[in-house]
């Protein structure tokens, strides 16, 4: 293999890497506590794009155990966004770990 064929699998291989990024941006995940009484649904770049509270939830005497609902929902939905992403990129890169060389 010559250094040319090796800088074009590098090539192809970012391209593919950055549609895969793409791809993950794309990806919604929602994830739920407390029986379905919170939910929240994160997109692929990290951030929560909802919550959403059954009004039966609320119970003024216990706004602690709706805090942990919705902390509960909240890392549930942010986990499988990064599981989904993990997934998608470890499909390009074959597994390996490429963090820094593009």
């Amino acid at each position: 293999m010559d250094m040319n064929d090796l800088m074009m699998q590098a090539q192809q291989m970012q391209l593919e890497l950055a549609r895969a990024q793409e791809e993950v941006n794309d990806m919604t995940f929602s994830a739920t506590a407390g029986g379905g009484m919170v939910t929240a649904t994160a997109l692929g770049n990290g951030t929560i794009e909802s919550i959403e509270i059954n009004p039966d939830a609320v119970d003024p005497d216990d706004i602690e155990m709706l805090q942990d609902m919705v902390v509960a929902a909240v890392n549930g939905a942010l986990r499988g966004i990064s599981e989904a992403g993990e997934q998608r990129m470890a499909a390009v890169t074959g597994g390996l770990n490429l963090s820094g060389l593009f």
